[in-house]
């Protein structure tokens, strides 16, 4: 009786060599004797040293990903450095206006942000002027119902006319309600915005920014007491 012979293509060889970790090891002349193209160039290589150029294609991404790792450890290390310095500041200020001249020392000097805007309310002591002036239910509303920070677009459309005449140029904002702490209703906002239009961009990490809320919102709630 005739038989059909056994077709073996590249998945049956692939699930073969893996159900048979020590095939080589039985033929081993098989990797000097076996010669595959060259992942890099035209000519062909033995087994072997395709296996070590693979090592080495491995090696260098590894490479790569630690030293961008290590950029960006040091960016963090960085803004942490900064957001200290307005830690300081912020603890040390002694009246409302204070903590208004730090943060714009410290966003301008320190993060580099061209324009911001910072609004309060549910506040009871006395007025802050600069920082009490009115801000409509619809705004509160929208800034209560951020449980983090937004970046983009202007999530808070009424903020646009806290920039005055500079508003019409601005493309990127961050809006970060102001809690100061991290489960507490937001007692106001602090917008930061930018002419380029990539500076604030949906899905960048809000981690620093949240912190900046709660710094700002516990400073603001501290001069109440």
């Amino acid at each position: 009786m005739d038989t059909q012979p056994t077709t073996l293509d590249a998945p049956a060889i692939a699930e073969f060599l893996t159900r048979h970790p020590n095939f080589f090891n039985d033929f081993p002349t098989l990797l000097a004797d076996l010669h595959i193209p060259h992942p890099h160039g035209t000519h062909a290589v033995s087994m072997s040293e395709r296996q070590l150029i693979a090592m080495r294609d491995k090696v260098r991404m590894l490479e790569n990903k630690l030293a961008e790792l290590i950029q960006f450890g040091e960016e963090n290390d960085g803004i942490s450095e900064k957001l200290h310095a307005l830690t300081l500041a912020l603890v040390t200020a002694s009246q409302p206006q204070d903590i208004a001249a730090a943060l714009a020392i410290h966003l301008r000097d320190g993060f580099a942000v061209p324009h911001h805007a910072l609004r309060a309310w549910m506040l009871t002591g006395e007025p802050m002027p600069g920082l009490d002036q009115p801000v409509s239910q619809a705004a509160r509303d929208a800034v209560a119902a951020m449980p983090y920070p937004v970046c983009g677009p202007l999530a808070v459309p009424d903020a646009s006319d806290w920039f005055g005449e500079v508003s019409p140029h601005l493309r990127a904002f961050a809006c970060i309600p102001l809690r100061p702490a991290a489960a507490a209703a937001p007692i106001g906002l602090l917008v930061l915005a930018s002419e380029e239009a990539k500076r604030f961009y949906a899905g960048m990490g809000t981690l620093y920014l949240e912190r900046l809320g709660q710094l700002v919102g516990a400073a603001l709630v501290r001069m109440q007491d």
